[in-house]
């Protein structure tokens, strides 16, 4: 693996290679991306297309990229002409890319506004909240997270977090009327570091959850794009925001194994199926449905 760090203006953006450039199939490279996760979270599934050139990164403002701007929150437009001018320092042409979470996100603004970028998209559970039926409950959901990170601290967020994602349902009277998550309860800790700048508990990725898709961009674009959904996630939040996704774009969601990590080891938690997950991934990148 080479890592490559590229100077913008507002960033230097630091990216992974496995594997030659070109690639020595002849294949377009396989471009993992996510969001608030960095590369570290694609080294299971990367490791499982051995025969594949594989690129990854860290959005701006997460792990090794640094950021310039003076910003601090993360919207997909701007993630989108960085994923672009990682493809153009690559210098072999379009991609293949498999995008997760709010990298999914990003991936469908790429596909909008950089539209010889891809060929075939694989966007696996985009967390749209607003395009859902009961999006703005979902939006009121969201904000109860960042009341209880900025009340409590991270455990106290990320307990609410996970009580959002996953709620089975649209979110009713009876989710508003649940007591406040404890952290304990999920072995996560209770006491405040003090810290208010995690990306998915703030509002700093509120604009990737907020995002709405340009269609029509999407449809004019020669990209083959597929919306995937895992099979564990059916009724939760990020299985509903990937139905809902797929509906905007005119499409039915493509089914994997496991959960909204799925193709994860249990080096961050709850262990996925990266196994059957990359089996699946290589099947629809073939053309598979």
């Amino acid at each position: 693996m080479e890592t490559h760090t590229l100077e913008t203006v507002g960033a230097a953006l630091v990216y992974d290679v496995r594997g030659p450039l070109p690639a020595a199939d002849g294949r377009a490279p396989l471009f993992m991306i996510g969001q608030p996760m960095d590369a570290s979270g694609f080294v299971a599934l990367a490791a499982r297309f051995p025969e594949r050139t594989v690129i990854t990164y860290d959005p701006r403002g997460l792990g090794r990229s640094i950021r310039k701007d003076g910003r601090v929150d993360h919207t997909p437009q701007t993630q989108a002409d960085d994923v672009h001018a990682v493809i153009e320092a690559l210098g072999v042409g379009p991609v293949e890319m498999f995008a997760s979470s709010g990298g999914a996100v990003t991936a469908l603004a790429v596909v909008a506004k950089y539209q010889a970028d891809v060929t075939t998209l694989v966007a696996h559970e985009p967390p749209l909240i607003t395009l859902m039926l009961d999006g703005p409950a979902a939006v009121r959901a969201r904000a109860g997270v960042r009341e209880a990170y900025e009340k409590r601290g991270w455990g106290a967020g990320m307990a609410a977090f996970v009580a959002m994602t996953s709620w089975r349902g649209e979110f009713t009277d009876a989710y508003f009327a649940q007591p406040e998550a404890d952290p304990a309860a999920f072995g996560m800790p209770t006491q405040d570091d003090g810290s208010r700048d995690d990306p998915l508990l703030s509002d700093r990725s509120w604009a990737v959850s907020s995002y709405r898709p340009d269609a029509d961009a999407i449809a004019a674009a020669p990209t083959r794009v597929v919306i995937a959904v895992g099979e564990e996630s059916e009724g939760v939040l990020t299985g509903r925001t990937a139905v809902a996704t797929a509906e905007l774009l005119g499409q039915r969601v493509t089914v994997f194994p496991s959960h909204h990590g799925g193709f994860m080891d249990g080096e961050f938690g709850y262990a996925g199926k990266p196994d059957e997950f990359a089996h699946r991934l290589r099947q629809v990148l073939d053309g598979a449905s």
